[in-house]
């Protein structure tokens, strides 16, 4: 039976190493179709679909992070025994978080290296009132001044209809997830940001320090909060040279 985490193709053998890619709110695995051809040979991509998006789209989205981390982790848990990383941006940077301390209280493999992108910091005071409650033009305009949603899909009423419930459900697993104090992983971090990026800024990536027992290391880079797009052949070079060199 074809595992729907995995739409876009379940992780198969070959490469050296598996790369669990998680997207952004309101994203889905289409977020790293350009990934596959950007990594080398020993790195083989997953993107990781999640309910509410894409081949998963009638299904309903998660509300809330840790129930989400724990799907997440029971679903990519046969797929485990190899090498492997997680690449996570913005809400996939804090699900990736998330995903990586399920896997340790439950006892499971962990991560080579984890990467957590655009995302600030667990415990960083939030600095925007939330907005997963708010009217629709409000939603709207977020999405607007982030700039990652094409100007004719912002456009497009009955789109927007459609999609607003899955981006409402991702923000909602942001707004309400508090951080809950635990030993530092035993997995090294790279943690990347965007110089121009309106929402995280590079000062709220600082305490992901604390939260690596093995080491971690910044990376800034050319773009706004969406570098992963913009940047993306300069991102998945700092995840390779990561993989390949230990921190």
């Amino acid at each position: 039976m074809r595992n729907p985490w995995f739409g876009r193709g379940e992780p198969g053998p070959g490469p050296a190493i598996r790369l669990f890619c998680l997207p952004y709110a309101g994203g889905s695995a289409a977020a790293y179709r350009d990934w596959p051809a950007l990594a080398p040979a020993d790195i083989q991509v997953c993107p990781v679909e999640l309910p509410g998006r894409g081949g998963r789209f009638g299904e309903p989205p998660f509300l809330r992070m840790r129930p989400l981390a724990g799907a997440l982790a029971a679903a990519i848990a046969p797929y485990l025994d190899r090498p492997f990383a997680v690449f996570g941006h913005s809400m996939g940077g804090l699900l990736g978080f998330e995903l990586t301390r399920t896997l340790r209280r439950r006892g499971l493999p962990l991560p080579a290296h984890l990467f957590v992108s655009a995302t600030a910091a667990p415990g960083t005071p939030r600095a925007r009132p939330p907005i997963h409650g708010a009217p629709d033009a409000e939603v709207v305009a977020e999405l607007r001044r982030l700039g990652g949603t094409p100007r004719e899909v912002l456009e497009d009423g009955e789109l927007m209809a459609l999609t607003l419930p899955t981006i409402r459900a991702d923000f909602s697993a942001l707004e309400t997830y508090e951080y809950l104090p635990e030993p530092p992983l035993p997995v090294p971090v790279t943690v990347l940001g965007g110089t121009d990026d309106p929402l995280v800024p590079v000062r709220d990536l600082d305490g992901w320090r604390g939260q690596s027992a093995a080491g971690a290391r910044l990376r800034v880079l050319p773009g706004g909060h969406f570098y992963v797009h913009s940047a993306a052949a300069e991102v998945m070079s700092v995840v390779a040279a990561a993989l390949a060199t230990p921190v």
